[in-house]
């Protein structure tokens, strides 16, 4: 869970609210349903959807890059 929230964060700081709003949406719903299933104990479950978050979040953040032109220096 933490590192699809990092990711979601990185997406959002590259403009991905802006370039790529579908799939940063898409992130979040998945992460807040990854939070439910862990409050309801199916950690298997909540397991999956925290990673398809964090994929979700990376395609954001790459799609935000393109359409942004904008590269990060670590990248």
């Amino acid at each position: 869970m933490s590192n699809a929230r990092q990711t979601i964060q990185a997406a959002k700081e590259v403009g991905a609210g802006e370039h790529a709003p579908e799939l940063l949406s898409i992130a979040e719903k998945l992460l807040d349903r990854a939070a439910r299933k862990l409050e309801q104990g199916d950690y298997p479950v909540a397991r999956d959807f925290a990673l398809e978050a964090q994929e979700q979040a990376m395609l954001a953040r790459q799609t935000a890059l393109d359409k942004s032109g904008n590269r990060p220096q670590n990248d």
